[in-house]
């Protein structure tokens, strides 16, 4: 039987998780006067959920350089004026979470995302978090100018890594315990209303007890069982990029009280990954898996064909949705290939040492080179693919440049270039998943609802475990504002509960 809690445990809120969403919860509970208590399944080297493993891109709505001196008052007036930033507005960012999920994310809750990610940005700014903008993956220097492309512009300051400190730094700062080593299992409760949580650490099994839980446990991308179950056969061959701790249990706990399931449990985000990389992230290497230059590539699988509009959308729109196109390909991978042309266009993950990468002065040799490949139908296709090249057309890595293929079964619509000058280079992907889209229904305060579309009294629910919002693709950096903007709304509004309820 499960112990008592210590005697000494009060807690008005328990946030289960540790990531970004779990931690602005955390904070923004504290921030109305309760007293609040994390539960972190990681030990503490490992805490931070998927956040820790992220480059830390965070998608923001923004009317210009004044807005963005807001979060980041680091800018020097020289950046400025190296800088072209641009605009991202509100509406810019809702044509992007409509185009890509298909018009299917759930327009209460995108309204809510978009409308509140400048604010919420400020608002953890005003907690000792610091945000720089993304000149290294984000900006290309254009006639000694750099400028941003792709609507992604701002990054937490240290990635992923550095973002989940500062939260944590802040939440202790706040007197706000984090229990490392702490595995909620099971949610306490009445038949009607939330009591706490059931909670498995090393060696004990004890009952933490309190009117208010919120759930920002993540995703159920990290069980193998669950990705075969709901997303489909073969997803059990794919690579996690993220921490080996989010196999659902959020999501679980919640459906075990009746909580109702939400969203594209059919669909993930999911990128091209080094084929060798190993089964779960590696914090010493963080995102660096990741192979994020395709755009500039020719993408051949094992029967040494183009599968794919390499050159569709600025990655930022693609990328997320590409890992399950390559896990669909025979053998479950695919080579990039490129020619010296763009070679200094590749981002620095390329050039990390866990790489699996050859090297050739002749298209002969590298196709003999491309393990898994049939030789002679990569070198046809690369022949055709090379005469459907509109060479007369520039090429602008800055832009949606138009420098297409012409009379090919698929078209590369923007950043053809041919392959024909050597050395060339190629790397092989396999599919890397990052979260699931499926999840739990909300009310846009962050309620957890039951089947019958109802809220289970105590109970909330932030980030990665939320379903409707993200279906089929995801625009770059919005998983990260998505925690943030949900979790400052749970914290709050748990609280609000408690008070109205008193």
């Amino acid at each position: 039987m499960p112990d008592a809690a210590n005697s000494g445990d009060s807690f008005d809120v328990i946030v289960v998780g540790a990531g970004n969403a779990a931690l602005c919860a955390a904070l923004s509970a504290q921030e109305q006067g309760a007293r609040v208590v994390v539960l972190e399944r990681a030990p503490e080297e490992e805490s931070g959920g998927n956040s820790r493993f992220t480059a830390g891109a965070i998608r923001v709505a923004y009317r210009g350089v004044d807005d963005l001196r807001e979060l980041m008052p680091d800018l020097t007036e020289d950046e400025i004026a190296q800088t072209d930033f641009g605009t991202y507005t509100e509406d810019q960012f809702f044509d992007d979470m409509f185009r890509v999920t298909r018009n299917r994310t759930d327009p209460v809750l995108c309204e809510i995302l978009v409308r509140r990610s400048f604010e919420t940005l400020k608002w953890l700014r005003g907690k000792g978090v610091r945000f720089q903008p993304i000149w290294g993956r984000q900006a290309f220097k254009v006639d000694g100018k750099f400028k941003f492309w792709g609507g992604l512009t701002v990054e937490a300051w240290g990635g992923g890594p550095g973002l989940v400190q500062a939260e944590t730094e802040a939440c202790r700062k706040r007197g706000i315990e984090i229990r490392y080593r702490s595995r909620a299992t099971r949610i306490l409760t009445d038949g009607f209303r939330v009591q706490g949580v059931q909670v498995k650490t090393p060696g004990r099994l004890y009952e933490l007890r309190a009117p208010a839980v919120i759930l920002a446990a993540g995703g159920f991308q990290g069980d193998a069982e669950m990705r075969t179950r709901y997303l489909g056969p073969g997803w059990e061959l794919a690579k996690v990029r993220g921490t080996r701790f989010n196999t659902g249990d959020g999501i679980k706990m919640a459906l075990d009280i009746g909580a109702s399931p939400f969203g594209n449990w059919s669909g993930c985000h999911a990128v091209q990954w080094d084929f060798n990389a190993p089964e779960y992230g590696d914090l010493a290497v963080g995102d660096a898996f990741q192979k994020h230059s395709y755009p500039w590539s020719v993408l051949v699988n094992a029967n040494g064909r183009r599968f794919l509009d390499e050159g569709a959308d600025f990655r930022n729109y693609t990328y997320a949705k590409y890992g399950r196109v390559v896990l669909e390909q025979p053998g479950n991978f695919a080579w990039q290939v490129f020619d010296r042309k763009v070679l200094h266009l590749l981002r620095d993950e390329y050039r990390i040492k866990q790489v699996t990468k050859v090297r050739a002065d002749t298209l002969e040799e590298l196709a003999q080179k491309l393990e898994g490949v049939d030789g002679k139908a990569f070198l046809e296709e690369i022949r055709a693919y090379n005469a459907a090249v509109r060479t007369d057309i520039p090429f602008n890595p800055n832009v949606k440049d138009g420098r297409r293929t012409e009379g090919l079964a698929i078209n590369k619509s923007n950043w053809a270039n041919t392959i024909e000058e050597p050395p060339f280079e190629a790397y092989q992907v396999g599919c890397g998943i990052t979260f699931t889209f499926g999840g739990l229904r909300i009310d846009p305060e962050t309620r957890v609802l039951d089947q019958d579309q109802e809220p289970i009294g105590g109970l909330y629910a932030c980030g990665e475990l939320v379903g409707g919002i993200f279906y089929f693709n995801y625009p770059g950096g919005s998983g990260l504002i998505n925690g943030a903007v949900f979790g400052k709304i749970a914290g709050a509004t748990a609280v609000a509960d408690l008070r109205r309820n008193a």
